[in-house]
């Protein structure tokens, strides 16, 4: 049996600190109705909007910090129980955009929330990799993945995650089919980012859904890449529209088995008899027994 997941990204303009979240909701219920999408769907449509998308900042690094301090919740706050709400009225798995999280330690955090059909909150993954010194958000501590029930594994990881190729490779190796990489980019560099997309599909042979704010929030060309890093639908430039596709979870399956282009299976690539591969830069390694464990 085919396990389906719709995905409806939302490449928009970021919305300033202190907007009113409830808005979301009627753009939400908006994006579905005007795309016509999923309605006889029987899986509930993802619905992925970009990094920062309900709190931006802009201006000095100490106007954008001041801003972001005022913008700061705790992840049970008031933004959570109106994020939760929205998710359970429509019935959807919403994925709000990244919200700056005050910490129980008192830090910024720059979070990935997740809501399943049922208003919960399933993930709240902190960034481990901000891009500084731009950035005023201290790093996670964690990777993060959560169930689809019936369908699949999906990753998180946000913007510049992904320039560090360690990042996907745990979401993988925690049976992540997905990975959702939420974007704030505004510079110059979105077209390597587009290639890394692609790559981490490659090397890691799982689908990307990477979604990038609409310009002045970012450059957009927001793109879905297949496991075998082909890209499935793209946005062909940085203003605001919609992206769909139904993802066939079972692809995943089959490029594993099979092999990229039918020829190269790496998550196969160790035998039990294998020696363990030290990694020193890590302090870690790499074993054999250990590799499929996921």
């Amino acid at each position: 049996m085919s396990r389906y997941l719709p995905v409806l990204m939302v490449q928009e303009i970021s919305r300033r600190y202190g907007a009113d979240p409830e808005l979301l909701e009627f753009e939400a219920e908006l994006a579905v109705h005007l795309s016509d999408f999923g309605a006889d769907f029987e899986q509930p449509r993802m619905v992925v909007y970009p990094e920062m998308h309900l709190c931006s900042a802009s201006g000095t690094p100490e106007q954008r910090k001041e801003q972001l301090e005022a913008a700061a919740e705790h992840i049970d706050g008031p933004r959570h129980q109106c994020l939760s709400r929205i998710a359970r009225n429509l019935g959807i798995w919403l994925l709000p955009g990244t919200v700056c999280e005050r910490g129980e330690d008192g830090h910024l955090y720059n979070t990935a929330p997740v809501y399943s059909p049922e208003g919960e909150r399933v993930a709240a993954y902190r960034k481990c990799f901000p891009w500084r010194p731009y950035e005023p958000y201290r790093p996670g501590d964690r990777f993060d993945v959560f169930e689809v029930p019936g369908v699949g594994r999906v990753g998180l990881a946000i913007c510049y995650d992904i320039w560090f190729p360690e990042t996907v490779r745990q979401l993988a190796w925690m049976g992540a089919d997905v990975i959702i990489n939420q974007v704030a980019t505004t510079t110059c560099d979105r077209a390597q980012e587009q290639i890394l997309v692609q790559a981490n599909a490659i090397f890691n042979q799982v689908y990307m859904v990477s979604v990038n704010a609409a310009t002045p929030s970012g450059e957009g060309r927001s793109l879905i890449v297949d496991p075998e890093g082909r890209i499935r639908a793209q946005m062909p430039g940085a203003t605001s529209g919609i992206l769909t596709d139904v993802l066939n979870l079972e692809e995943v399956e089959r490029v594993r088995t099979f092999g990229t282009a039918g020829l190269n299976r790496m998550w196969s690539q160790y035998r039990d008899d294998d020696p363990v591969l030290e990694l020193p830069m890590y302090e870690g390694r790499i074993d054999p027994r250990k590799w499929k464990d996921r």
